[in-house]
């Protein structure tokens, strides 16, 4: 899925200076807690799954929340998995729902993030997950499954440049290719582990971790409002889409308000319940290095780590043009 400050490509450089730090008291990372709080695609915590004693996974985000319940949450093998995926890629009704009236040129609401026939399928499965899940066909594990599964495989076909912030004038090769519905596989686990829904404010009082992984918004762009229409499918619910793009209410983020983050980071560090805490973030950030190190240095032993990072960035034209940034892993030992 393409995602805005995906750690995938980090994944080398964060397990080695995380596993440095507890070898350094003695610790072993097969005997932590891991608590991934800003968890977006889950790309740290499904790298982390079979590492750790278990995985505390958590993003306010409900299609994350949908990809966590799925790759993390689901440790045991499911009946019927493939089965399921062939019934909805080839022998369901298709009609046309939420998506194709509000997202698709089609319903006439002149928006295209999606081609018409790819709308009406993503209803088509959407509809029909439900209905399993009422008439209790399907379980939870299931149902998370197949959601996570319709949610990747949605993205591959989507007309965006690359977040759903607005949509191309015109259909990409990519996005006229058939919608084909692929397993979103899970990696098995003989742990637990457990996925939230909650903002990190309410969530932090009633967790205890030995690692508190912290990767949030690092500027003002909004994922609620970037990932709207991966929310609206995963939530199909009877939202109101709101101007030109077609966006749907958000709650806005204290992270990616210049007035209000080091205050939010100063807040969550003060309560976090965990023997360290580490925190990615980059030079491009709100946040200076020098306001992190002040917050961090209040409550135990602070460093950090940085790696030169290629990433991508779309320009007015929308043309990738690759760009370097410098990451940081700020690392505090609390007392």
């Amino acid at each position: 899925m393409n995602y805005i400050g995906s750690k995938f490509r980090l994944l080398p450089f964060l397990y080695e200076h995380i596993s440095k730090s507890l070898e350094k008291r003695h610790l072993r990372l097969q005997d932590c807690v891991f608590a991934d709080i800003f968890a977006g695609t889950c790309a740290v915590s499904k790298f982390f799954k079979n590492k750790v004693k278990r995985i505390i996974a958590n993003d306010k985000e409900f299609y994350s929340f949908v990809l966590a319940k799925n790759y993390i949450q689901n440790s045991t093998p499911l009946k019927q998995s493939e089965e399921l995926i062939h019934i909805l890629n080839n022998a369901i009704p298709l009609i046309k729902g939420k998506i194709y009236t509000h997202y698709a040129l089609g319903g006439g609401e002149n928006r295209q993030y999606f081609s018409d026939n790819n709308a009406i399928k993503i209803d088509s499965i959407r509809t029909q997950i439900s209905l399993w899940k009422k008439e209790n066909f399907i379980n939870d594990a299931q149902y998370y499954f197949l959601l996570a599964s319709l949610l990747e495989s949605a993205d591959k076909v989507a007309n965006t440049a690359s977040v759903y912030g607005a949509f191309l004038k015109n259909l990409k090769k990519s996005a006229c290719k058939d919608l084909d519905l692929k397993a979103a596989f899970f990696e098995l686990s003989a742990n637990s582990h457990q996925a939230f829904n909650q903002n990190v404010e309410d969530l932090i009082d009633n967790i205890t971790a030995d690692i508190l992984y912290l990767d949030p918004p690092y500027n003002t762009r909004e994922y609620g409002a970037n990932y709207h229409l991966l929310n609206s499918i995963a939530l199909y619910d009877d939202f109101i889409p709101q101007g030109k793009t077609g966006l749907r209410i958000y709650e806005k983020s204290a992270w990616c308000k210049r007035n209000l983050v080091e205050s939010a980071l100063a807040e969550l560090i003060e309560k976090a319940q965990a023997k360290f805490v580490f925190l990615s973030y980059n030079d491009e950030g709100l946040l200076h290095l020098e306001q992190i190190a002040q917050i961090f240095k209040k409550y135990g032993k602070y460093s950090f780590k940085t790696q030169i990072h290629n990433r991508f960035k779309a320009d007015s034209q929308r043309i990738q043009k690759q760009q370097k940034t410098l990451e940081y892993l700020h690392i505090l030992e609390k007392n």
